[in-house]
């Protein structure tokens, strides 16, 4: 009873999702996007680790009008959202956010950024973001990250803010033509609490 209760507060309290930081806006993916979106997920390296490949620009614009009907709060659907440099007004990347299937109340993130946008510290200020939204304003209590374990700037990242290593999978995915291993980490909303000193730049 208590874990409907917090999903039908989930959809009635979220509409949209608009999370700002210093540089950026976590804002709904738009069918405007399509040139930007497309430009960085039809580049095989940033499509390197992440779950999806390469797309064409049909596909692109499948993708952005079936992600239009989603809605934050069902659990077990990942949700894209755009990510966009508010001072230029420019989609530079992306991020996705699930509920768990069994407990809305654990979370699950992935982010892209475009490889023109790369090395300027985006990923961890939307990470953190997210973060910051998830654990404040939507009471989630843990926040799961799987990375494949050659991914090492993504797993440079999660230790930066805080993340904990708690499994290694040993080719336990066929990953585009080849087994792959990864690693999983993991946050709790007290772990946060306690990280009162990181900085949101």
């Amino acid at each position: 009873m208590l874990n409907l209760i917090i999903k039908q507060q989930f959809r009635i309290a979220v509409q949209d999702i608009l999370i700002k930081t210093n540089r950026l806006k976590i804002r709904e993916l738009k069918i405007s996007d399509l040139s930007d979106f497309h430009l960085y997920r039809s580049n095989p390296e940033v499509t390197k680790y992440q779950g999806f490949d390469v797309m064409t620009m049909s596909e692109t614009e499948d993708f952005i009008n079936c992600n239009s009907l989603k809605q934050f709060g069902k659990p077990g659907e990942w949700v894209q959202y755009g990510i966009e440099n508010m001072e230029t007004g420019q989609l530079i990347g992306d991020c996705a956010i699930k509920l768990a299937l069994h407990d809305s109340r654990i979370a699950e993130i992935g982010i892209t950024i475009s490889h023109l946008e790369q090395k300027k510290g985006y990923a961890k200020e939307t990470l953190l973001g997210i973060l910051k939204f998830l654990f404040t304003k939507m009471d989630i209590h843990r926040v799961v990250e799987i990375v494949d374990t050659e991914n090492t700037a993504s797993i440079s990242l999660l230790k930066s803010i805080g993340f904990r290593l708690e499994g290694h999978f040993i080719e336990n995915i066929f990953f585009k033509g080849k087994w792959g291993s990864e690693f999983q980490f993991a946050m709790l909303r007290r772990h946060w609490e306690e990280c009162k000193t990181i900085s949101y730049r």
